[in-house]
């Protein structure tokens, strides 16, 4: 139905916008503008997300609305889906018969769920009564809905050659006379009413198209003959097939999404003088409130998959900043493998909130279900609002929350994306099968080069939505052959709900990464360095590492001649490797034969692991790329490193096992040392010694690391473990 100009939803509402022309706030009373009077009558259904915002670009242009009619039953029939919308003419008749005797005045009507004023009343006006006609309807690419008919159209050389119906203007008596021109039943088809009466008297009475769209344009077919123009703080929408900048605009047929991507720049919504013009509108501050004066929440948690830094996760919930006793926890958690830590998790907080429900593995609950039953308990709690958090998304902003909430949208997301990537949790256009498509703007929403309140097609991962609408619509995750997040949108689109994103922060959090998560491992997040980097770091490395690395080199400590100490790792990291090495048992005898070496033998041999017996020496020799090779070119100056190492492995020291070792050269060209464990709480004694400068380091803390030349000038041993277990990392790098 690709030329479909009608209304969307199913049911009408009368409303009547009354347009004057002066700068004041307009009274009841008609008022004479410059060009004369304008009469707009809209039909609509009740009072949607559509609806208001085609109230708000009318009041961007002085116009005043008056509303009658509201709350009458929609006779017309689906005209979503196919003919109808007879009842909008019989309802408009008798609304504008009062005014059938006025010469004067112009009569402009126009849909409302999927329209937009782009200009004042004069301006309409003036291109008007430039055409010298009676009345003057919108034109369209395609014909609707009697093919049959495109043949008996005139020529038309420059313009759209068809009548829409959703738009069309003109002098009272006409109006009134082309809504009576013969009779129309309620379902019939109200596009073809108004076809067949152009066809019929268009000489007779002075009837033309807006072929050119000098005042009115349909999106539907003539998608790419339209463009945003941005000049300075005002945006025009310019049809550059035609060359004219339209007054009314209206998202007709299968264009919804346009016209919503459209609405969030026209009228003037977002300027790049300005940035976000309306963001503040309708928006209340919840920051002063007393606690029990808080809305409350579910906020409904969904495990699908192991979650790599999944505890972490947890934490971030646990520091959100709202009353805690305003929460009510909703978990459906579909892997097992998180069972336990979600079981610790409601033990050790759940007394902290107003109830925790979690939906076990066991239920076989699949996702579709298991999200229907969030919104279910959201409906049961008579929760004021519900946030939906898909456990791949790290909330690194605590008062995500709360932010989202004062937006007061029906329904909104925060913009999280994969860190340094573009992939995110909203799509900003659909493609005609109803997927993926990137709209023109995406990337600077994605990156925050644009900041504000943004209406688009799809949300997913997390997003915050009215306990009332969430009541009255009662969202649907199950419809057929889609996923959980197309249906869902899907589903709200339909019911004329509006989807938002915001990105007003610099951060809300941000997205992991799902794919190839390893759960063979005791700690699996430590193999998590090339999928999810920054969260990698964030747990791993020192929270000084990136300090140090832009250090001057005369500043990095050094207690021994060209030997530094830095903190490179974190204690969380130092701890779990530990945990790996002894997990995996298989340490070294300490002989000198060594069947993991080539050829066999060791050297100066130790009781030790190494990294590939684990599985990670691929991801350590990034490791040392990415965070070691920065730090030795800077202490080392003039030396490139190409990060190569052959040896890397956790040596542990212990008095009735290996105490020390024995003076000798690293096979390489700088080695580093990373202590593991805390001198004086775990063990005594140890550290290294450099015999030639007679200079040792002893008791680094935990996380720390030693750098220093390998061969030739910096001989050195291992100085005795006298008590407990001491645990180093040792890489011997450019060998």
């Amino acid at each position: 139905m690709a030329g479909i100009c009608h209304v969307a939803l199913t049911s009408v509402i009368i409303f009547i916008t009354l347009l004057s022309f002066s700068d004041v706030a307009l009274s009841d009373s008609e008022k004479e503008g410059k060009y004369g009077k304008l009469l707009v009558v809209t039909v609509a259904t009740k009072e949607t997300d559509a609806f208001r915002r085609y109230m708000d670009s009318a009041e961007a242009f002085g116009i005043n609305v008056k509303v009658v009619g509201m709350d009458q039953e929609w006779k017309g029939g689906d005209i979503e889906h196919g003919p109808g919308g007879g009842f909008k003419i019989n309802l408009l008749r008798e609304a504008v018969a009062q005014y059938k005797d006025d010469e004067d005045l112009v009569i402009m009507f126009t849909d409302s769920y999927d329209v937009l004023f782009l200009a004042d009343a004069d301006e309409m006006l003036r291109k008007f009564k430039a055409y010298q006609i009676n009345l003057l309807f919108s034109a369209e690419t395609y014909i609707w809905p009697e093919k049959s008919l495109a043949n008996k159209y005139p020529k038309v050389e420059n313009g759209y050659p068809y009548l829409c119906s959703g738009l069309y203007m003109g002098y009272a008596p006409y109006i009134y006379k082309a809504l009576s021109y013969k009779p129309i039943e309620d379902i019939a088809d109200d596009q073809l009413f108004f076809t067949e009466l152009y066809l019929a008297e268009r000489h007779k009475w002075n009837i033309k198209l807006d072929n050119p769209a000098v005042i009115f344009q349909n999106i539907n077919g003539a998608r790419a003959d339209i463009t945003l123009r941005f000049e300075g703080g005002n945006n025009l929408l310019h049809n550059t097939k035609y060359n004219t900048v339209p007054c009314v605009l209206h998202g007709n047929g299968p264009t919804k999404v346009y016209l919503n991507h459209l609405g969030n720049y026209l009228p003037n919504k977002w300027t790049f003088d300005g940035g976000c013009q309306n963001c503040d509108l309708d928006t209340f501050d919840l920051q002063g409130l007393p606690v029990e004066d808080y809305p409350s929440v579910v906020i409904a948690i969904f495990v699908g998959v192991p979650t790599p830094f999944f505890a972490e996760f947890l934490d971030l919930l646990t520091k959100l900043n709202y009353p805690k006793n305003k929460i009510d926890i909703f978990i459906h958690n579909r892997a097992m493998f998180h069972y336990h830590m979600l079981e610790k998790f409601r033990e050790e907080k759940g007394p902290l909130y107003n109830s925790i429900k979690i939906i076990l593995p066991a239920e076989m609950l699949g996702d579709a279900k298991g999200r229907n039953r969030g919104v279910d308990h959201c409906m049961s709690m008579e929760c004021d609002y519900y946030f939906s958090v898909d456990s791949d998304v790290q909330l690194t902003n605590p008062d995500v929350l709360r932010l989202l909430m004062e937006t007061n949208k029906q329904i909104v997301a925060p913009v999280v994306s994969k860190r340094g990537k573009l992939w995110s949790n909203f799509w900003g256009d659909l493609n005609s099968q109803g997927y993926y498509a990137r709209s023109e703007d995406y990337v600077d929403l994605v990156r925050r080069n644009r900041r504000g309140v943004w209406n688009v097609p799809y949300i997913n991962n997390v997003y915050l939505a009215k306990g009332e609408m969430v009541k009255t619509y009662k969202p649907n995750f199950e419809i057929e052959d889609l996923d959980t997040d197309m249906a869902i949108c899907m589903d709200l689109r339909s019911k004329g709900i509006f989807l938002y994103v915001v990105n007003m922060e610099d951060s809300y959090g941000h997205i992991v990464t799902l794919d190839n998560y390893e759960t063979t491992h005791l700690h699996n997040d430590m193999w998590e360095l090339w999928n999810n980097k920054e969260d990698w770091e964030a747990k791993y490395l020192s929270p000084d590492y990136f300090v140090v690395k832009e250090m001057d080199r005369n500043n990095i400590t050094m207690p021994c001649t060209d030997v530094y100490t830095f903190p490179l790792m974190s204690r969380t990291w130092a701890k779990e490797l530990i945990e790996e090495m002894e997990h995996f048992g298989e340490w070294s005898g300490g002989g000198n034969q060594d069947k993991r070496l080539n050829g066999g033998y060791e050297n100066v041999p130790t009781r030790d692991i190494h990294m590939n017996q684990i599985g990670f020496e691929q991801h350590w020799l990034y490791f040392l790329r990415e965070y070691v090779v920065p730090i030795c070119e800077n202490v080392y100056p003039g030396y490139y490193s190409k990060a190569y190492a052959i040896m890397n492995f956790v040596v542990r020291y212990k008095p009735d096992e290996q105490a020390s070792l024995r003076p000798h050269h690293d096979s390489s060209t700088y080695t580093i040392n990373v202590a593991l464990n805390e001198r004086e709480t775990d063990y005594e004694g140890g550290g290294a010694r450099f015999i030639r400068y007679n200079c040792s380091v002893v008791g680094l803390p935990v996380g720390y690391s030693i750098m220093h030349p390998g061969r030739l000038t910096h001989y050195h041993e291992g100085l005795p473990t006298t008590n407990g277990t001491r645990y180093i990392m040792v890489s011997f790098i450019d060998p």
